[in-house]
């Protein structure tokens, strides 16, 4: 709802009047328009723009049934105009109003109107279950209030930044597509208060900008937020680096390097991302990097800023981290530092004892109830302790691994093999070696099980077979076996295992980023565009860590994908149907809730919808 300003000049005194009239906005057939619900006469007392919009939100949230938190706070002469327009659309049924609230429901009284069922028309479906989800999950984390208490953010920015994270927790894409989606399918702009109309890829690029210039308040308020909630004291975190590639050639980038992609796409430039994670999934820190750093290279500046993100409660946290960040140095600056730490070792140890020999191993089993044999152990050299893991499953995968790269390696000599016998096949002596030089390059671990022959013509020139045996291969007495590392005093293998699977954590949140949150491939071509990309992806994260750890803790062990396909099944309905008297009657409503959305909404404790139903009468167009 919104006061229009009509300017009137007496035509005797031709003295100027502002007449004043409460208004909504609809739509028919895709445009959008305005119609008058009272008119609200001379207003006077109320002059500024801000009062008549306070004005306008109490007649709305008289109308909707709200109770509103500020009620004391409201001026005498708005309450008294806002109670006076509120009875008159109770009267005079111009809306469909909430009469009550008890215990927190709507209740509405009976209209009864005489219509033409065969003029009713469904106008607009918008999907609503999702938008509506996030958007409670926004207001439980309080960001609007800390975007515009702490970061500066007017209403308008505020709304909008709701509206944009909301759209990329539940549909993904860039802002141009995100901006087309927003105008013509979802209810995202109506529940953050934007007019759909002005909505465009402009603004969703500034305010993504203007987010990450907020980048330390907001994941400090948000690890705070977190902890405060559930009671999480993030003993254990996860450290982990992963890389995005861009699509373009980032000519004058300086985070856009040439380096290891994680996605195999060494032909495209990437920009490196790290992440502290806490057992329960939330995010914590997270920091950009060039493409080209090395993993190793990253922790300790991390570590530098890690305090700050975590709960001082339970001491200095518990680091869990891959092989990858193990060297030398990170675990010694680790220890210098005072942090206990857990990850999988570098090394393969040969010179070792079991901690406790004569005891058999202990087996436990994975999440797929395949048997894992585990064993503290110590060696001279390092003055960690280290838990031994030998798995079948592994070993069998390794062998098969081997088998794989062997049958390769045999079909790739038999080509070459064949093309000695074919019209335009390479046979040049020295040409069939070169191919087999490559071949072996290839498949290093098959190569060095192999014997070949190159059989020479009678000219030494071509040659004229190629032979090859494969020697016999004997298992190895390493095969699915590997070290995890840890400077924790523990002696229980199995509490080392528990904590050390917990990495499993960190590897759900990257493939969501990634995938479920579209954070690859990055399209944009300036820095400051692709620092902004990432961070949104990283905030609509925290919206999905939240919603999910709380229905896991309600056993709904849904992925995010299948959450937003359930809640995509409740739309926002605008229906339209003539009445007897001519007049055009107007009901948005959101449709009915299917049980696996009410069982996500009770788990939840969010509201079911954000209103009961809206209806206008409007002249018939």
């Amino acid at each position: 709802m919104f006061i229009k300003t009509i300017v009137k000049t007496d035509q005797k005194t031709h003295k100027r009047y502002e007449y004043h009239r409460l208004c909504e906005g609809y739509r028919i057939g895709g445009k959008v328009r305005h119609r008058s619900i009272i008119s609200l006469g001379l207003l006077e007392g109320i002059k500024t723009r801000e009062e008549k919009k306070l004005l306008a939100d109490r007649i709305e949230s008289l109308v909707k049934g709200e109770r509103s938190l500020f009620a004391d706070d409201i001026p005498a002469i708005i309450e008294k105009y806002a109670r006076a327009a509120y009875k008159r659309i109770v009267d005079e049924k111009l809306m469909d109003v909430s009469t009550s609230l008890k215990a927190g429901k709507t209740e509405t009284v009976p209209d009864y109107q005489e219509v033409d069922l065969n003029s009713m028309n469904h106008d607009e479906a918008r999907e609503l279950g999702a938008e509506w989800m996030v958007h409670q999950t926004l207001n439980q984390l309080g960001v609007s209030s800390l975007l515009q208490e702490q970061c500066g953010f007017d209403q308008k920015q505020a709304n909008t930044a709701m509206m944009h994270l909301i759209s990329r927790a539940v549909y993904p894409a860039s802002e141009h597509k995100t901006a087309e989606w927003i105008i013509r399918s979802s209810a995202v702009a109506e529940l953050c208060s934007i007019e759909t109309a002005k909505v465009s890829r402009h603004k969703l690029y500034a305010i993504s900008k203007q987010l990450y210039q907020h980048k330390d308040k907001l994941e400090k308020h948000l690890s705070s937020k977190t902890n405060g909630l559930f009671d999480l004291q993030d003993k254990i975190i996860f450290y982990d680096l992963t890389n995005t590639y861009f699509e373009g050639r980032k000519v004058n980038s300086k985070i856009a390097a040439y380096g290891r992609s994680k996605e195999k796409r060494s032909d495209a430039k990437i920009v490196s991302m790290a992440a502290v994670i806490n057992a329960e999934g939330f995010l914590k820190y997270s920091k950009i990097y060039q493409g080209n750093i090395a993993d190793n290279e990253t922790l300790e500046t991390t570590i530098q800023d890690l305090s700050e993100r975590t709960s001082e409660a339970a001491g200095k946290p518990f680091i869990v981290m891959d092989a990858a960040f193990a060297t030398k140095e990170n675990l010694k600056m680790l220890r210098e530092k005072e942090y206990k730490y857990i990850c999988v070792s570098r090394i393969r140890l040969k010179d070792y004892k079991s901690v406790k020999p004569g005891r058999p191993k202990t087996v436990v089993l994975d999440n797929r109830d395949n048997p894992i044999e585990l064993e503290i152990v110590k060696t001279p050299d390092d003055p960690d302790t280290f838990l031994y893991v030998h798995s079948q499953k592994k070993a069998l995968k390794e062998a098969s691994m081997d088998e794989h790269f062997s049958r390769a390696y045999e079909q790739d000599l038999g080509q070459i093999k064949e093309a000695l016998h074919k019209k335009k096949g390479t046979k040049r002596l020295d040409k069939v070696w070169q191919r087999i030089g490559r071949l072996k390059e290839r498949y290093p671990s098959a190569n060095k099980h192999y014997n070949i022959e190159v059989v020479p013509d009678e000219k030494n020139i071509n040659a004229r077979d190629v032979t090859w045996h494969k020697n016999a291969v004997k298992q190895k007495s390493g095969e699915g076996v590997y070290f995890v590392q840890t400077n924790l005093s523990e002696k229980n293998e199995t509490d080392l295992w528990t904590i050390y699977n917990t990495l499993t954590e960190i590897e759900a949140t990257f493939r969501i980023l990634k995938t479920d949150l579209s954070l690859r491939p990055v399209f944009h071509q300036k820095d400051e565009a692709t620092e902004a990309h990432l961070f949104l992806g990283l905030l609509a994260y925290q919206l999905v860590a939240t919603i999910r750890y709380q229905l896991k803790v309600s056993g709904i062990h849904y992925d995010w994908r299948n959450i937003v396909r359930y809640m995509n099944t409740q739309k926002l309905i605008v229906t339209t149907i003539k009445a007897k008297d001519g007049k055009l009657i107007r009901i948005k409503k959101s449709s009915a809730r299917r049980p696996e959305v009410k069982e996500i909404y009770d788990a939840l404790k969010y509201k079911y919808q954000p209103y009961v139903m809206k209806k206008s009468v409007v002249p018939e167009t």
